[in-house]
């Protein structure tokens, strides 16, 4: 039996928020869309600009979290996303949208950056890889009916009431955290914070999260050529911080933590724009309605969803990067079956692939994330907790700009509207070419990451 069954419920219930506002978010998009006059690219910007907040201050927060208590900085998360996501339903233009998504973002690095943390610390080595089934589990059910409930309330009440919805689920969580959580106690309270590291690093990838989708163009190369210059400063600012933001010698002496860190990066990368994409096809090529899209989507989180525990718990047993590998590969051949996606394409084509990308990410994500919190020490979980959710965040950020910037060539700047099909259909296409290949070297860097050795 699993103990600090609280401790689970709120870390869990947390884990699941997230996610559902992010899909129910996508089912909605279209409808956004026509409401605010926004057209392909400025609607990619709704999901990014939450992504992008994440990403700047995940790290930051983790560190911060670990020196001055986990609780603390989870409280403040959910508050933020609470109010955050009510500003977003009230929301008049698109510039109010984006601005209150970006705060969203904010909260949930708050939330990223310490539940997971909280989760590790709580649980001993023996039961770790299953409770972190249970946590992602959640996750996945947040994105299993973040489609179905984002498509009815659209359908119904519009897509204001999901920002109600989220926000409510937040309120709800709020007394269990003040009442479950414990009062941690936190290390290291008088060390220097790298605040020059956090401030190169989040301007750095700022200037690559925004450049990426502007490429080919000249702009988009200064920019994401200056983010990269920029990353090259945050290293060697490291190297000299007394208390460095990232500590760069788990990458050089951890083999499980690095090579497990960029797997996720690699495989957030090729797959987080897939329900993007597919609403838009659903919606705008086979004329379907959010709420029948929605139930279609249901098929990949629910298998990820039933799935995911015994994933965990499986990785308790066999090597996780070996079950990690496994799903990767699976998930390969889902993305490139979706290569052939056209006009004429079954339903129950879409609902198998779907289904078997489910597969995939189950066996991939429990885990992965065992691999990652099991290779560091305890006072680590929460800068190794903020590393993944950071590589997590900035490949979805990275698969959301690969498809802007695809839709951006292919469309062009007169052409991207939502009435494109042939466009959309095109950009569909070489969209999952490329996710299909990112997943496929992603195979064999999760499995150069060698044998986890447990360190508590």
């Amino acid at each position: 039996m699993l103990k600090n069954k609280s401790i689970l419920f709120v870390t869990t219930l947390s884990s699941f928020l997230t996610p559902f506002i992010g899909s129910a978010i996508n089912i909605a998009l279209p409808s956004m869309g026509e409401e605010l006059s926004m057209n392909t690219i400025t609607l990619g910007w709704v999901a990014t600009s939450y992504l992008l907040a994440a990403s700047l201050f995940l790290l930051p927060f983790g560190k911060l979290a670990d020196r001055k208590g986990r609780k603390k900085f989870f409280m403040a998360g959910i508050f933020l996303f609470v109010i955050a996501s009510l500003i977003t339903g009230l929301s008049v233009n698109v510039w109010m949208l984006i601005a209150s998504r970006f705060l969203n973002g904010i909260g949930g690095a708050l939330i990223y950056a310490t539940a997971l943390a909280i989760l590790t610390s709580s649980y001993d080595k023996s039961v770790r890889g299953r409770v972190l089934g249970i946590n992602v589990a959640a996750v996945y059910l947040g994105l299993t009916l973040g489609p179905t409930v984002g498509g009815f309330l659209t359908m119904y009440l519009g897509w204001r009431s999901i920002f109600f919805l989220t926000a409510l689920l937040g309120t709800i969580i709020i007394p269990f955290a003040i009442m479950k959580l414990p009062d941690d106690k936190a290390a290291n309270r008088e060390k220097p914070f790298d605040m020059a590291g956090s401030v190169v690093y989040g301007l750095s990838l700022a200037l690559i999260i925004y450049g990426f989708p502007q490429l080919p163009s000249t702009h988009g190369f200064i920019l994401v050529a200056s983010g990269i210059i920029g990353l090259g400063i945050f290293v060697m600012i490291e190297g000299k911080a007394q208390e460095p933001l990232l500590n760069f010698s788990l990458f050089s002496k951890n083999k499980v933590f690095i090579y497990s860190n960029i797997a996720a990066f690699i495989n957030y990368s090729a797959t987080f724009a897939l329900v993007f994409l597919l609403s838009f096809y659903l919606q705008q090529v086979k004329n379907l309605s959010p709420r029948e899209s929605g139930l279609i989507l249901m098929a990949q989180p629910v298998m990820m969803t039933l799935l995911s525990p015994l994933a965990g718990k499986l990785s308790d047993r066999i090597q996780p990067s070996v079950v990690a590998s496994l799903g990767m590969t699976i998930t390969t051949i889902g993305l490139t079956a979706f290569i052939f996606l056209n006009e004429d394409s079954g339903i129950v084509f879409i609902i198998a692939m779907l289904m078997l990308l489910g597969l995939g990410f189950a066996l991939f994500s429990s885990p992965n994330t065992n691999a990652v919190m099991s290779s560091v020490k305890q006072p680590e979980y929460g800068m190794a907790s903020a590393t993944l959710g950071t590589m997590r965040l900035v490949g979805q950020t990275m698969s959301m700009g690969i498809t802007l910037m695809i839709f951006a060539v292919i469309m062009g700047k007169g052409e991207r509207n939502l009435t494109n099909v042939d466009g959309l259909i095109t950009g569909i296409h070489y969209s999952f070419i490329t996710f299909a290949v990112l997943c496929f070297i992603g195979i064999f860097l999760s499995l150069k990451r060698g044998k986890l050795n447990i360190i508590n």
